[in-house]
């Protein structure tokens, strides 16, 4: 402080010396620096020592207390958060060959997104530099790890647990997830946190109504449950036929020769039960642009490509390959093949998602397992 006095109040000259100050000099000093003082405290600034440089902005020169900002974990979440989405990757991590983080979800999407474009995926933090693929990107385990160690908030009893035993947490340990009555198979619609179910239980109704008031419960759920077993049912059916066949198909990524290129996928020529067959495949049935578009989804059709002398009657499915992990729910379908009849509509494949179908849409090849089964003429099977 001295330094600042001496500025602001002005030195003795030469050949005096303090002691002849007068009076009313010291009172002026005194009244200066109080007046600094007062200016550092109104405009913010810090006095931390001698070595603090007073012509630095006043914004650079205060510092955010530790308790705000200054935890390991939130300057970690911005380092491990993926480039892309800006959060933290909830499974595996990928990275470009200059290190730039994504997340699983982003990294497929980008893939996806450069075969619907017909471009090479490119990393978006080096800006078209540096390439991306299944082959160049690796997964970060190190940064897994990490991420999996950092702490996250329990949506239910907002407290703080590792990411990677959260879920467990949230499925069996919180007092306050929600759970639903034991007597909802008998129509109950409560729902509500854990620690309140033994009290709801204990008041719940349904255990004391009717014959007849649960007969109208149950009847609706039966409706639920046989449309779910039609499905099982009709499989076992089929399996039952004489003539059954399977094959591995891979869906191949082609363009069209249209002015504006759409992308579709097709099969090379395999053989099931004797016949020639070939599976295309496109996406959002083909719209213009399925790369602006948030949801998207995969239709295939069925292309008989030998000669028959009589129609045939087939009931086909495709399911996901041996080592595929696309979760695709199975529909049956049913076509009579001729000559002039040879290949069915185009049928949406069931994946669950847009998540699985960009999945499919960054991979190289898609890799299924397509079932076709021949009904007899007769009906005998």
């Amino acid at each position: 402080m001295s330094s600042l006095e001496e500025r602001d109040v002005g030195v003795a000259a030469p050949g005096s010396s303090s002691a002849g100050l007068g009076v009313g000099a010291v009172g002026a000093a005194v009244e200066a620096v109080a007046g600094v003082a007062a200016m550092q405290d109104e405009v913010g600034i810090r006095r931390e020592g001698p070595e603090s440089d007073l012509d630095e902005p006043p914004k650079k020169r205060v510092k955010i207390p530790d308790g705000e900002s200054g935890k390991l974990e939130e300057r970690l979440y911005s380092v491990l958060c993926c480039t892309v989405c800006l959060d933290l990757p909830k499974a595996s991590v990928y990275q470009c060959t200059n290190g730039h983080l994504m997340c699983a979800g982003c990294f497929i999407h980008l893939l996806a997104d450069s075969r619907l474009k017909e471009e090479q995926a490119t990393c978006p933090n080096c800006r078209c530099v540096c390439e991306i693929s299944k082959n160049l990107c690796c997964r970060n385990l190190a940064v897994e790890k990490a991420v999996s160690e950092l702490p996250t908030e329990c949506t239910f009893c907002l407290k703080q647990f590792p990411r990677s035993s959260l879920e467990r947490h949230q499925k069996e340990e919180c007092q306050d997830r929600v759970t639903q009555c034991k007597y909802k198979r008998i129509g109950c619609p409560w729902q509500g946190p854990f620690h309140e179910l033994p009290a709801h239980e204990g008041e719940c109704s349904h255990p004391t109504k009717t014959g007849t008031e649960l007969m109208g419960i149950l009847g609706e759920m039966e409706q639920n449950h046989r449309r779910d077993m039609q499905l099982y049912n009709s499989v076992f059916s089929l399996l039952c036929y004489e003539k059954i066949g399977f094959t591995e198909v891979q869906f191949r990524p082609y363009r069209t020769d249209d002015f504006i290129t759409r992308l579709y996928y097709e099969t090379p020529r395999f053989t099931v039960l004797n016949q020639t067959w070939v599976l295309k495949a496109r996406v959002n049935d083909s719209e213009r642009n399925p790369n602006l578009s948030c949801k998207r989804t995969l239709s295939f059709q069925l292309i008989l490509k030998s000669k028959v002398n009589s129609a045939l009657e087939c009931s086909f499915l495709l399911l996901k390959g041996p080592y595929d992990d696309v979760r695709i729910k199975p529909v049956i379908h049913h076509h009579s093949f001729s000559n002039d009849t040879n290949e069915t509509e185009y049928v949406p494949l069931p994946i669950s998602d847009s998540v699985e179908c960009n999945k499919l849409l960054a991979a190289k090849n898609i890799n299924l397992r397509l079932f076709i089964f021949q009904v007899q003429k007769n009906g005998v099977t």
